[in-house]
């Protein structure tokens, strides 16, 4: 049996804390996924220190001023073109510190003087060029704004104890040929294909030094995989040289080729959205890091949640401790994987994406552990300049809403990058929080390089124009230090290019080669393959949906629900027990718990999806005592069972949706489930549907099982709240207008029982494919006897289907008017047509699936009823619902009829640039006309 027949008590937890100014309250929430934010620890001060801090208060003002105000005057643009006043605050004559042969006792307000510090043997020169040599340089730090004083003490003792040792010349020279290497790529690019808009990270190419030297200390930390995703700028030469992408591949799609088999039938995608995934091995790691760039559109920062989403899964993927076996303590989340996520400055301030995936960083259920940002920062977005692109004062200052931590660096010198982006990885580690590391740079030829700059920023590229390359820059810095001589850097560049020479020959003969099925994928098959199983049976025995059910609703000793759920339990039981009135919650529960029962993993996320919007699910039961609380489906299948993630998610649609989507295309082992609060919603998520959802397997062959729960139903609600807007949904398919064989990109369906939504639930999983499942899904039906179904409809042998036949009709030749709808609709019309006793005239199919269009099916039952009058009837307005996309398609179907109707009568609303009116009277008047119009002249 798969139960466990005894369900343990609950650990009780401790008291609730009280709640204190600034802190933020949360559930006993112990459930799978939920993580509590990371322990750290920082000293405090001793007692010596605070009373020190005390004594010598007009200290500690002036060094707390400089570590805030240090960024205002430190040297961090390569340009020198930011607009700075003097920083008065860096004057410790404003705190009445005027002698400075003065010594102090610094002991807790300044860090890294040594013995002097110690002993207070320090001067307040001393202190003063300390302070400015940490501060006020070529990296500025903010992080006094965070409200953690746990955070502020680290970084202090972190930044002014660390002495500033040069880089090992091994280093250097590394970075030497990463910089170098990336310059003559670029001129490179630019002698063969002079037409080409390749977007170039000339001006920034201390971006590729710097995730090097990330890459470096996170391998050498034990991190195993990293999740990148980047913008176009500096994306190839970050590609062909750090990330290892064959030159050849780069040059054959240049050149028009493909980057994805052609047999595959893909639309493939632009150069500037090529990824790559290499295995890199550093000196002093015990293992090679992955690094994983995902591909993107262009859409700028859409990529960033999904980056997160996917890291995530990868974690889970990798954390035993998870699935009940290993010491929690072995492995937490952020150990092996890690996020980095680079941004251009005009898109991190502008687009909302960023600001909702920043919300995500530290929630329970999205957390993964903590991202490394690096602005890419031009100063400059288009043509746009930085004063009209923002209201801040630096384009980093959205993030100050997490309260993470900012380190604005000079791109001119590489070495400070590195350091800056170790001392980012290290907070990173301690704190497990995002942080910011905002790269100055410019931006050579402006935003392509067909451009012209100068029309619009004279003044910046005449600067651009008289200044040395970065390589150039730091080729000449390590000459004259000795570390690599003029013949060394030529060499590197001489031999660089010969081989992109070589490559270039090669391109003619490249053949591309698909890398969608590898590793955790390689039990999956491309979709249009023929070892594609589209429809298998997802019937489970009866005896196991039962106890699937009962798990469902079973409570741990001592756990108190509210008393209303008391009739959700009992009434589960009782459908159960029966065999009959099985609704959808009961029907989803057991689709979840069967799947678990097979090792599959379930994740639903959105708003209030433990309870859910509908107050319909409750798979989350929370204690009315102490608010603990449990997934009963967690607790009460069989040994190794798979999970279900409940993740009640922020107020966000694009972020938690692309969050989605990128856990999505991780493991096909997880069933990953979107819900909206009302259908419409998703259309604040619309960029994520264009450009993944809808299309990522196309462009980049990466497969995902993404469900998007999508309530539907125009019930009096107005304009808003009442449509999926399923049209939208239908024009983004594939789906061709007559019958052939195409590979569908997803699947658009409006299902009217509880037995249907349990099976497509379980075909998600059980092909050995994955497609994302858009659903309509129903808000009025949650609880409707009519639309519940039996275990029988659910049992073995039992699969979803595509089309639902009158179950009233016997002779089909007889009827007079055959109505065609979809969703919740039917019902509707069914309780009309019995009240005028129709029900031997009329009838009514239902279309569960919209696309892939069932035309085999359609054409079967319209060949049966051979003398009616076809009708297609939806709540929806004309330009809406399903009737733009199935009219074509049964128009072709009708064309090769030999008998029969030949055209289709329309009945519902008519065109309207809302979904619905929001006056009642006046939806009441025109529902009542839909139900004269279905059955006029009968």
């Amino acid at each position: 049996m798969f139960l466990r027949r005894s369900v343990p008590a609950l650990r009780k937890p401790t008291r609730l804390a009280a709640l204190s100014a600034g802190a933020r309250r949360g559930y006993q929430d112990e459930s799978f996924g939920f993580r509590k934010p990371r322990p750290f620890q920082v000293d405090d001060y001793t007692d010596h220190q605070l009373k020190n801090r005390t004594v010598n208060a007009a200290l500690l003002r002036y060094a707390d001023s400089v570590r805030l105000h240090g960024h205002r005057a430190a040297s961090i643009d390569p340009l020198d073109l930011l607009e700075r006043d003097p920083v008065a605050a860096l004057d410790p004559e404003r705190y009445g510190l005027v002698d400075k042969d003065q010594e102090y006792d610094v002991d807790g307000i300044v860090f890294g003087l040594g013995e002097k510090e110690a002993k207070g043997l320090v001067s307040l020169k001393e202190m003063e060029d300390w302070l400015r040599s940490v501060y006020v340089g070529k990296i500025a730090y903010e992080f006094m704004h965070s409200p953690s004083k746990a955070t502020r003490l680290w970084f202090a003792k972190h930044l002014e104890s660390q002495a500033s040792a040069p880089l090992p010349a091994e280093q250097k020279i590394r970075i030497a040929k990463l910089l170098s290497e990336s310059e003559v790529f670029e001129h490179f690019l630019q002698t063969k294909f002079p037409s080409l808009k390749r977007y170039g990270g000339e001006g920034a190419e201390s971006m590729i030094a710097g995730l090097d030297g990330l890459f470096a200390v996170a391998a050498a930390a034990g991190v195993e995989h990293i999740i990148l995703c980047m913008p176009h700028r500096g994306r190839l030469a970050l590609l062909t040289g750090l990330l290892e992408y064959p030159s050849a591949a780069l040059f054959h799609k240049i050149k028009g080729g493909s980057e994805v088999p052609e047999e595959l039938g893909a639309t493939a995608d632009v150069i500037s959205h090529l990824t790559a995934a290499p295995s890199l091995i550093y000196e002093g790691a015990s293992k090679p890091i992955k690094v994983t760039l995902l591909p993107n559109p262009s859409h700028l920062e859409a990529v960033n949640p999904v980056a997160m989403g996917k890291t995530r899964a990868k974690q889970y993927s990798l954390l035993r401790d998870l699935f009940g076996g290993a010491d929690p303590t072995e492995c937490k989340l952020g150990d092996k994987v890690m996020c980095v996520q680079l941004h251009g400055d005009a898109a991190f301030t502008g687009q909302g994406v960023v600001m909702e995936t920043l919300g995500l960083s530290d929630l329970p259920h999205y957390t993964s552990g903590g991202s490394v940002h690096i602005v890419v920062n031009n100063n400059i977005g288009y043509t746009t300049p930085s004063t009209s692109a923002r209201s801040s004062l630096y384009c980093s200052d959205v993030a100050k809403m997490i309260a993470a931590p900012v380190l604005h660096v000079n791109g001119d010198h590489p070495e400070e990058v590195v350091r800056a982006i170790q001392t980012a990885f290290t907070y990173r580690q301690h704190f497990r929080k995002d942080i910011v590391i905002d790269l100055i740079t410019y931006r050579r030829w402006g935003h392509n390089e067909l451009d012209e700059p100068a029309y619009t920023q004279p003044l910046m590229y005449d600067k651009i124009r008289n200044r040395k390359s970065v390589p150039k820059l730091y080729e000449e810095r390590i000459e004259a230090e000795g570390v690599l001589n003029g013949s060394g850097i030529t060499g590197i560049r001489s031999e660089y290019k010969e081989k992109l020479e070589q490559e270039l020959t090669a391109s003619d003969t490249y053949t591309p080669v698909a890398d969608h099925l590898k590793e955790q994928w390689s039990g999956m098959v491309w979709p249009a393959s023929p070892e594609a199983e589209h429809d298998p049976e997802t019937g489970v025995s009866e005896e196991t949906l039962k106890e699937v059910a009962q798990a469902s609703v079973t409570i741990p000793e001592g756990f108190e629900i509210h008393s209303r759920l008391q009739r959700h339990v009992k009434q589960r039981l009782e459908s159960v027990q029966s065999g009959k009135g099985i609704d959808f919650g009961a029907a989803e529960a057991m689709a979840f718990g069967s799947l678990m029962l097979e090792g599959y993993n379930v994740r639903i996320s959105g708003q209030d999806v433990g309870r859910g919007t509908f107050s319909h699910r409750h798979a989350m039961l929370v204690d009315q005592r102490d608010e603990r609380v449990v997934v009963p489906l967690n607790i009460s299948l069989g040994e190794g069972q798979g999970m279900l993630e409940l993740a009640n998610s922020s107020l966000s649609e694009f972020g938690v949706l692309g969050f989605e989507w990128g856990v999505s295309i991780d493991s096909p082992r997880l069933l990953p489930i979107w819900e909206s609060q009302f259908g419409d919603f998703f259309n604040g998520a619309q960029i994520i549907i264009d450009t993944f959802v809808s299309s990522g397997e196309s462009k980049w062959l990466r497969q995902s099982g993404l469900v998007m729960l999508l309530p539907h139903g125009l019930d009096g609600a107005g304009p808003e709240h009442s449509s999926a807007r399923i049209e939208r949904f239908l024009q983004l398919t594939n789906d061709p207008y007559e019958k052939e064989e195409f590979n569908p990109n997803m699947h658009v369906v409006n299902v009217t029982t509880s037995a249907q939504y349990f099976h497509l639930l379980r075909r998600q999983m059980k092909r050995n494919y994955r497609k994302p499942l858009i659903i309509a899904s129903p808000k009025g039906l949650l609880r409707a006897p009519a639309a519940a179904s039996s275990l029988a409809e659910m049992s073995s042998g039992t699969k979803f289907e595509p089309v639902l036949p009158d179950p009233t009709i016997t002779d089909p030749a007889s009827v007079k008017r055959l109505i065609l709808l979809t969703g919740k609709f039917y019902y509707i019309l069914v309780r009309e047509r019995d009240q005028r006793k129709l029900s031997s005239d009329v009838g009514i199919v239902r279309i569960e699936e919209l696309a892939p269009f069932p035309f085999d099916a359609v054409k079967e039952l319209l060949e049966t009823y051979s003398n009616a009058e076809l009708v297609w009837a939806q709540e929806e307005p004309k330009n809406q619902g399903g009737y733009p996309h199935v009219a074509p398609r049964i128009a072709s179907i009708l064309a090769s009829l030999p008998d029969g109707p030949k055209t289709m009568k329309y009945v519902g609303r008519k065109e309207s640039p809302v979904p619905a009116v929001a006056v009642g009277k006046w939806h009441a008047r025109e529902s009542k006309q839909l139900l004269d119009d279905a059955f006029n002249g009968l």
